[in-house]
């Protein structure tokens, strides 16, 4: 997988891709990531960018010229005109399978905005996704580009020391994922659950399927429509639902108010 930023901080890109797991991945060649400066493709002595909005308004706004001629360049020197993604609010919002169908890209370029956005000729150019980290606005779209080339890259091959790793988090099979402990075996009064200990991995697997889904139904219920849960999984969910409803309806009996909405999973 190799990773073209066009941005107009490459220091800020590469000082937080070349750290941990990613920039461990980077020295063994597994990914390659390149940041461009757009500035170097300015026509412009000063190496402007930007400039005034036409139609008037407050802040600036990138220019097309050393935006398209930063990727034409990178065409020119790949042979091939590889996938834009242009990180924006505006966009779909990221998620895993997003991830997934990514990491199968050979190369992938980012574009990130500043200012005010870029001049709409250049997305319409050359952008072909338009891809958001959530509801929200950042200054610019250079840590968008870094979450997502994190999250992409721990699907690359080799890249995670234990493949496991990168399938069993967060997210699989659209749950969230079971807690998990380390030395030592009490702290501050609070034990590891003794089937941990235990040493029985077919127990030890069902007790983190089932801490997944309670965990799941806790904290983001709205994954629960879509998530793959066999036979007895779906019992075990309806369990965790008839009992959140009776310690609701008991909270409210004692005077106190709690809304849980019924998410069951359908299938």
């Amino acid at each position: 997988m190799n990773y073209h930023i066009l941005t107009l901080f490459p220091q800020m890109v590469m000082d937080g891709l070349n750290t941990s797991i990613i920039g461990r991945a980077s020295e063994k060649g597994l990914i390659s990531i390149e940041a461009i400066d757009i500035r170097d493709y300015s026509e412009d002595k000063h190496r402007h960018v930007d400039d005034y909005p036409y139609g008037g308004g407050a802040g600036m706004v990138m220019q097309p010229m050393p935006i398209c001629r930063a990727y034409e360049d990178l065409c020119s020197r790949l042979g091939r005109r590889p996938r834009v993604i242009y990180t924006t609010p505006q966009g779909k919002v990221f998620n895993q399978n997003i991830a997934r169908e990514l990491s199968g890209e050979e190369d992938l370029v980012f574009l990130c905005g500043h200012y005010e956005g870029v001049d709409e000729r250049a997305l319409e150019l050359i952008a072909t996704d338009y891809l958001s980290i959530g509801d929200y606005v950042l200054t610019g779209g250079e840590l968008p580009a870094m979450v997502m080339i994190d999250c992409i890259s721990r699907l690359v091959p080799g890249v995670l020391t234990n493949q496991e790793s990168g399938e069993e988090e967060s997210f699989h099979d659209n749950l969230l994922e079971y807690p998990q402990y380390t030395r030592p075996e009490e702290f501050q009064g609070k034990k590891v659950p003794a089937v941990l200990l235990s040493g029985h991995h077919q127990k030890i697997r069902q007790w983190r399927r089932q801490e997944s889904i309670r965990r799941t139904l806790e904290r983001r219920p709205d994954l629960l429509e879509k998530a793959v849960l066999d036979k007895k999984e779906k019992q075990y969910l309806d369990q965790l639902i008839r009992e959140q409803k009776q310690q609701s309806e008991q909270n409210t009996d004692e005077g106190g108010f709690v809304s849980n909405e019924d998410y069951r999973c359908k299938g």
